[in-house]
């Protein structure tokens, strides 16, 4: 089978986290028995300059996918119509819901009639959610009553990489859409290597990372603003590229007005093989995030042992439960600060006790082949094809 995916980022991209991370990872499991073929940009999210020794213009090799690399002046209906009449596929995946080239033109260019008729697969990456429709709120919603007044969804497969992703899907489009539950696939599945970098921990002191793009979606500020109201000595070091630059903005006044016991330090974007070792240098992942549908940095913080305040917005629940972190509702600050308190204020016994069952429980995430098997019923299924 042969799947054609159309993106607007890809490898050797980084910085527009983790769709361009669920794709590799679906890539490099699948890539054996599916053979896939991606069409995307030349240059990573904001850069003027495309990626190092990539070939332009047509497929290339990167890892088990063949690679349609495609400079900003060719992205219009012309070539896209080309690109796709060229390749031989059994399937279109769109990786966006929004996405206005690959995934708009795309299907303009099937209601038209003028590309081959093949199943398609659209996921749309959390771009449903409330939180999500509540940034760029009115585009947004022109666009979706636009395209289904267009009738651009129909007979499409939707992903859902959640039971509540799924509900945001069919409060849109209704009951009777198709809609397969297939979770993002969190890591190479049985590839990732053991054991964890100790981290010590001193009663008083407190090493947090927010490790995310820098925007609304992400809640930056709503970070801060919790850490202003903290004692003891804090460090909070944050990662990833600037997509907003007004809203940095924001972010930058409220750390210049921190206390002099927070220390704020921006450390840029990250590319994706020095995640774990950043993570491990951490006591605590700290992510007030306003929706996500999946949130590969948050999978990756357990997998490597550093407990997780989250906000309830994500499909990890129950983490206080289970006793490796924390979902707590935005609307409540203080239950933020409480749980900061308790990490500030645990010793060394603690903290390698609740590392030691984190690290256990995303161990046991990453080794779920539920995962990888309904991420292959997803793509066979689509295609009308016996799962071999």
């Amino acid at each position: 089978m042969k799947v054609a995916v159309l993106c607007d980022f890809y490898l050797p991209g980084f910085k527009a986290g983790g769709p361009v991370r669920t794709l590799a990872n679906m890539v490099e499991v699948l890539g054996d028995e599916i053979e896939f073929l991606v069409i995307t940009r030349d240059r990573d999210v904001g850069d003027i300059t495309p990626y190092p020794g990539v070939k332009v213009g047509s497929f290339t090799k990167v890892g088990k996918a063949q690679v349609f690399y495609l400079r900003p002046s060719s992205l219009s209906f012309r070539v896209l119509h080309k690109v796709i009449c060229a390749s031989d596929h059994d399937m279109l995946y769109l990786n966006s819901f929004f996405s206005p080239i690959f995934t708009m033109v795309v299907l303009i260019l099937r209601r038209m009639g003028l590309i081959p008729k093949v199943p398609i697969v659209v996921a749309p990456r959390g771009e449903l959610s409330s939180g999500a429709l509540g940034l760029k709120s009115l585009k947004k919603h022109v666009y979706l009553h636009f395209s289904k007044l267009m009738n651009f969804w129909r007979d499409v497969v939707w992903q859902a990489s959640s039971e509540y992703e799924e509900q945001d899907i069919r409060k849109w489009f209704g009951d009777n859409v198709s809609v397969e539950i297939a979770p993002d696939l969190p890591l190479y599945v049985g590839h990732k290597k053991d054991g964890a970098r100790r981290c010590q921990k001193t009663v008083g002191h407190l090493k947090v990372v927010f490790l995310a793009r820098i925007s609304r979606m992400k809640n930056l500020g709503g970070a801060l603003r919790i850490l202003r109201g903290l004692t003891g000595e804090i460090q909070f070091n944050i990662y990833g590229p600037i997509e907003d630059r007004e809203y940095w903005s924001e972010c930058e006044g409220i750390i210049r007005h921190m206390p002099c016991n927070i220390k704020v330090r921006y450390c840029g974007p990250v590319p994706y093989h020095q995640v774990d070792s950043i993570i491990m240098e951490h006591h605590l992942f700290f992510l007030p995030t306003l929706g996500e549908n999946f949130g590969h940095a948050i999978v990756e913080a357990l997998i490597n042992g550093c407990p997780v305040l989250i906000s309830e917005h994500t499909p990890w629940r129950g983490l206080e439960k289970k006793r490796v972190g924390w979902d707590l509702p935005i609307e409540n600050p203080e239950r933020y600060r409480s749980a900061l308190h308790e990490c500030v204020d645990m010793d060394n016994q603690t903290y390698q006790e609740l590392r030691k069952r984190v690290r256990h429980y995303g161990q046991q995430l990453c080794q779920d082949e539920s995962v990888l098997q309904s991420n292959r019923v997803l793509l066979y299924r689509a295609c009308g094809q016996a799962i071999t």
